[in-house]
């Protein structure tokens, strides 16, 4: 059991300083003993009780902080967009479960190949069923999950020798099992089994995250750091809010978004988020945000609050595709109407925009931060901030462990950011890590500053543990190759044995602090929990 206590001499000394003041009195003697008694038996006790509620909510905090920063990164990673995509759930002895989405994300197809270990008979069938799904459906991109048998599948369908502009991408599957029997789930395709809905669900990942992973309980995603250990109700309120920040900074396509994404929407809720979507499908898609009053319980404080954060693509007044709060829509009709042009003339003409003068129609109620606001949604009006979909590729021929070896370079995709470093896909169904001391030729105090998850990087194969799947990992320009622990032979040669003072093999104990160094021992541990 750890304790947590100061030098009892010292402490035992400070009561007597405060309480001891009559030294050569008769009572002294029964003061002294007293205070004595009262720190063995009770202030002990309650410091170490104060401090370890203190560093504990300190603790929590952090976890939430790092647990926050990464969901951010996952929910505002780049969207492909509306594309048809094929989406294959990889697994050996069951096949894969291969889906079809259209554009909205409406499921066409569901099938199971068998391009991973089937016969040549089966792998025959698999190559043509995909040739012609994607010459039926026009299938604009390839989805394949990241989970057992992944790499097989995407080396399958590259063989394939499909047209150039159909990307393949790995993607992140964490997750997909627990939305798969979710409730919201079982409500959109009550008909289909859970393999179909996995699939699915790594279909609409690449098309765009962000919808997609609201759906899911945060935690199940995988990008936290000790999240069992922490508060829960602390835990739940800051991952909301990273989700309410990222759904609101985004926007909303209110003809399409599901009832989930809708409920994070500032001033809606779950209960109006139902009501937008069953008013949607017993009337027909939105025309102007202006409708949304037609729905019931949606007053006007409500759509107040939502309104900016709802878009209508092509709507009959293109300022309700933009962030622009119908409020203003009066004050760019004045802009426009001064400037003698329409709307849609001061939306597409950067020129027409730059002669608005701004300092004209500041008022009371309306300051110049906001006018300059308004003319920047103008010029990009409905304009995902999001950076742009770039396909990642991993390394050819290296798809398990065993094909690594120390010293190879490799691209991977970062997947989790912790406190001690941050941990990369490179394709191997194993991720890295790269120690904070790793991430840079720089000191690195912490690994948010260097990186973020979901980034593209390149990393250096340090050291590998088959027996007990490790794999450290680089990213200097010039890091030091270690021995693998399988026996292997380095480039650079065997590493000298780390030397311990104590006699025998150092056990892998729970992390202990260490107040003379100011660190944690036991890394390998924590290497083991975070990667739980």
């Amino acid at each position: 059991m750890m304790r947590i206590q100061p030098p009892e001499e010292e402490a035992i000394a400070i009561l007597f300083s405060l309480f001891l003041k009559a030294r050569e009195t008769p009572a002294a003697e029964q003061v002294r003993l007293a205070a004595i008694d009262s720190y063995k038996r009770l202030v002990g006790f309650s410091i170490e009780a104060e401090l370890r509620l203190a560093t504990k909510k300190k603790a929590d905090e952090e976890a939430i902080r790092v647990f926050s920063g990464n969901l951010r990164e996952l929910l505002l990673a780049a969207a492909l967009g509306e594309k048809c995509v094929l989406a294959l759930d990889p697994g050996f002895r069951t096949g894969c479960k291969t889906v079809v989405l259209d554009r909205q994300g409406k499921l066409l197809h569901h099938d199971v190949l068998y391009p991973t270990a089937g016969s040549a008979g089966q792998l025959k069938d698999a190559a043509e069923a995909i040739h012609g799904l994607v010459r039926q459906h026009g299938i604009e991109a390839i989805a394949i999950g990241n989970g057992t048998a992944g790499r097989e599948a995407e080396q399958f369908i590259r063989s394939l020798k499909l047209p150039p502009s159909i990307a393949i991408v790995m993607v992140n599957e964490s997750g997909a099992s627990i939305y798969s029997a979710s409730e919201v789930a079982r409500e959109e395709f009550p008909n289909e089994d859970l393999t179909v809905r996995g699939a699915v669900s790594i279909d609409r990942r690449l098309m765009d995250p962000l919808t997609e992973l609201v759906k899911l309980d945060p935690k199940s995603i995988g990008v936290g750091q000790y999240q069992h250990d922490v508060d829960p109700a602390a835990l739940q309120r800051g991952l909301d809010d990273v989700v309410v920040l990222c759904v609101n900074r985004v926007g909303v396509e209110l003809n399409t978004a599901s009832k989930q994404l809708l409920s994070y929407v500032s001033g809606l809720g779950s209960t109006l988020a139902a009501n937008i979507v069953t008013h949607r499908n017993q009337n027909g898609p939105f025309k102007t945000r202006q409708d949304l009053l037609q729905v019931p319980r949606l007053g006007p404080k409500a759509f107040e609050q939502c309104a900016g954060f709802l878009r209508i693509r092509d709507a009959l007044n293109p300022l309700d595709s933009s962030a622009v709060h119908p409020e203003r829509y009066g004050l760019v009709d004045v802009m426009a109407r001064d400037t003698g042009c329409s709307v849609s003339d001061l939306i597409r003409d950067g020129g027409l925009r730059s002669r608005v003068q701004l300092a004209k129609y500041v008022t009371e109620s309306v300051g110049l931060p906001t006018l300059k606001d308004i003319i920047d949604e103008l010029a990009r009006p409905g304009r995902d901030p999001r950076e742009k979909f770039e396909a990642f590729t991993f390394q050819e021929g290296v798809s398990k462990m065993e094909d690594l070896q120390p010293g190879m370079k490799l691209p991977g995709i970062v997947t989790n950011v912790t406190a001690f470093g941050a941990f990369v896909d490179i394709g191997v169904h194993q991720d890295g890590l790269v120690h904070v001391s790793q991430l840079a030729d720089r000191f690195v105090k912490e690994a948010a500053e260097v990186v973020k998850v979901g980034q593209k990087v390149h990393v250096t194969v340090t050291e590998l543990d088959l027996p007990r799947k490790r794999i450290a990992l680089s990213m200097k320009a010039n890091p030091q190759i270690g021995a693998p622990k399988d026996g292997r032979t380095s480039p650079t040669g065997p590493r000298p044995p780390a030397t311990d003072q104590r006699s025998g093999p150092r056990p892998n104990t729970r992390p202990i602090f260490n107040p003379a160094a100011g660190s944690w021992s036991a890394l390998g541990d924590a290497f083991d929990r975070a990667k739980k």
